[in-house]
Order: structure tokens, then C-alpha cells, then sequence
């Protein structure tokens, strides 16, 4: 079965957008969300609206991961024709030897036919 192209569009954004995050580049990590972004993290504040909370939220999160990990795994696309949601798995530390799982979701939004992400959702099992 062919992949069809908003989820090879979802599937770029969410490749540069983890791209952007690893090389803590936080312009790049900001530029494809809508500026009405919700995210929920595992840290505190746990909750932040708005694109410059959300830009706030990684340049405090970048010094964490600046000689440590932040990898994807299993990632899978829904995407229809003005929404989309894609969900892995993240292996995420402050150090490549001492690491734990995040579950993330992201949900997305056509905008003017560009893919942006709207929504954002981290989290971890009680056990992490």
C-alpha cells in the first residue's frame, strides 16, 4: 500500500522538527508549530499554551540533553487531509548511559498547505 503524501509531509516535518531538537537548535525546534500550541511535558510546568511558552519549555530543556540523548523509535502517521497525529517512542537522558522512555504524540494542523504542529504530548510510566 502506498504512503500518500500528507503523511510523507507529516513524516518530514516530524523528522525536522527532531533533527532541529537534537542539535538544540531552537528556532528550527519552534518553527513548524501553530502559535497557539498546547503542549504537555513531563517536567514542570507540565502544561504551556502558546508559542512562546513552548520556545521557553526547550531552551530550558536543551542544556539536559547537550551531552546526553534524544532518539526516536516506532513511528507511526495517521494523517487525513487537514488533520494528522504521529506517536513513537523517545529515548531521552542526560547522559548516553543513563536513559529513560517518553511516549510522545504529536497531533498536527493543516495551515495555508504546510503541515504545523499543534498539539504536543510527552510522557512517562510511573516506573521512569
Amino acid at each position: 500500500m502506498p504512503v500518500d503524501n500528507n503523511e510523507t509531509e507529516v513524516r518530514a516535518v516530524f523528522e525536522q522538527w527532531l533533527a532541529a531538537v537534537q542539535r538544540q537548535d531552537l528556532d528550527a525546534t519552534v518553527q513548524n508549530h501553530t502559535d497557539d500550541v498546547v503542549m504537555y511535558d513531563v517536567p514542570d510546568p507540565g502544561h504551556v499554551e502558546g508559542l512562546k511558552e513552548y520556545r521557553e519549555c526547550f531552551r530550558d530543556f536543551f542544556p539536559f540533553i547537550s551531552k546526553g540523548v534524544f532518539e526516536a523509535w516506532d513511528l507511526r502517521i495517521v494523517a487525513g487531509d487537514n488533520a494528522a497525529f504521529s506517536h513513537c517512542m523517545i529515548r531521552c537522558g542526560a547522559k548516553p548511559d543513563d536513559t529513560f522512555p517518553v511516549r510522545l504524540t504529536l497531533g498536527y494542523r493543516k495551515v495555508d498547505g504546510a503541515w504545523l504542529i499543534a498539539h504536543e504530548h510527552h510522557s512517562v510510566t510511573a516506573k521512569s
